[in-house]
């Protein structure tokens, strides 16, 4: 039987504002680290994505931190903006009625209005690490009543070159703190963080013989690339997403979908890259409120966004690799909700797809044919090594017909 929050000895106005949330049950990750949390232990927790990881960390800090203090007491560091605005949102509803103060900081806004408001007493402060360290090198932040000191998404920190960043802040607290570390893997740098700045931490691992959510279903259909839009619009019709996400892999493949989509349906929007941090921003929450139905995006909308609703994902580009399909498909089917992922798939992408579904443990559901992956990698290696002799056939030829250019080499 799952643990119920009211078992939890947690402040009267955190369940409230559970209950008003409908918020009944911990996931399992919740009822894992809730305990070392408040007890006060260093902790790495490694989960999937979409398993409750925000409010594992967001409930215990509102339940921990003193309101009549003003001065940061949780420091949770993200790799992106939108996490962050995401964050704050979180901790905002659960402390609605506790008094504790959220607040974000991050590039592309203001820093004199972040200084205000930070001036006026902040409790928890979420920050992605750019931002903050220009904070602590150019205005009064301190971080000497820092308690719980929060890493979300740090595999994709590091993916971002945030390392020595991240060192800085660690070296910023010297004070007794309990840190906390959240991450869907655990690469090397991460283990090396945690055993230079974690003391004696919990390892909480789940999961890990199934690295995709269950209650997601994946399917794949094969298709020739001057039909993949065509048969992109048949899925559509035969799906009828509530709402869903459209992966492309460059910001010139999304734009190009999103012109091609914006003719066959009402409500469409497209994201990457390109766009300004606020423009963004904007379509994050209104896709997250549901005034947007389907959404075009690079993978930059593919790493710790909760978008509940969201019913489908479609590939329209296969990832680059195994850990990028893991966090596009977890934008559906997330806190036990049912979702559907549906991959195109080209003959190129034959090598890809078997690691894909090798590394994530996918058994995978064919829409139409299913291809003979392992004949097709054969023929794919049997063209490549054909290729390869061609080349130094030619070569042979060139040095025959050009003996002079062969001394210049």
């Amino acid at each position: 039987m799952p643990v119920k929050f009211t078992e939890l000895d947690l402040k009267p106005e955190i369940l409230n504002a559970l209950k008003k949330k409908g918020y009944a049950d911990l996931t399992p990750i919740q009822e894992q680290t809730f305990p070392h949390v408040l007890a006060g232990k260093d902790l790495i927790a490694l989960a999937q994505t979409g398993s409750g990881k925000t409010a594992a960390c967001a409930i215990p800090v509102v339940q921990s931190v003193d309101p009549s203090l003003n001065e940061v007491q949780a420091l949770i560091l993200v790799p992106t903006r939108e996490l962050a605005l995401q964050y704050v949102d979180e901790i905002s509803w659960i402390a609605a009625e506790t008094g504790v103060r959220a607040f974000a900081v991050y590039g592309g806004f203001s820093m004199e209005i972040q200084k205000s408001k930070l001036a006026h007493g902040v409790q928890a402060l979420v920050a992605t690490p750019g931002r903050l360290i220009d904070l602590l090198y150019n205005s009064p932040l301190r971080l000497a009543d820092v308690r719980y000191f929060v890493l979300d998404e740090a595999d994709e920190m590091l993916n971002q070159g945030f390392l020595s960043d991240i060192e800085f802040v660690f070296s910023c607290m010297v004070h007794k703190h309990h840190t906390m570390l959240f991450s869907a893997t655990m690469p090397d740098e991460i283990k090396r963080l945690s055993r230079h700045y974690l003391k004696d931490p919990v390892v909480i691992e789940l999961n890990l013989e199934q690295k995709a959510p269950s209650s997601l279903s994946h399917w794949f259909v094969q298709i020739q690339p001057h039909h993949r839009f065509e048969k992109l619009l048949e899925l559509i019709d035969a799906e009828k997403p509530a709402q869903a996400i459209f992966f492309c892999s460059s910001r010139n493949g999304c734009e190009k979908l999103y012109d091609h989509l914006k003719k066959k349906a009402k409500s469409v929007e497209q994201i990457h890259g390109g766009l300004d941090q606020n423009k963004r921003t904007s379509l994050f929450r209104r896709f997250k409120k549901l005034d947007i139905q389907y959404l075009v995006a690079t993978d930059i909308a593919s790493r710790g966004l909760d978008f509940s609703h969201t019913t489908h994902i479609f590939n329209y580009d296969l990832p680059h690799n195994p850990e990028a399909y893991t966090h596009r498909t977890g934008r559906t089917a997330r806190m036990g909700r049912e979702g559907k992922a549906i991959t195109l798939v080209m003959s190129k992408d034959v090598r890809n797809l078997g690691s894909i579904l090798r590394v994530n443990r996918i058994e995978p559901q064919w829409i139409g044919e299913k291809p003979d992956l392992a004949a097709a990698k054969k023929k794919k290696h049997a063209d490549s090594g054909q290729s390869g002799q061609n080349r130094r056939s030619g070569r042979r030829n060139f040095r025959h017909r050009h003996p002079a250019k062969q001394k210049s080499e």
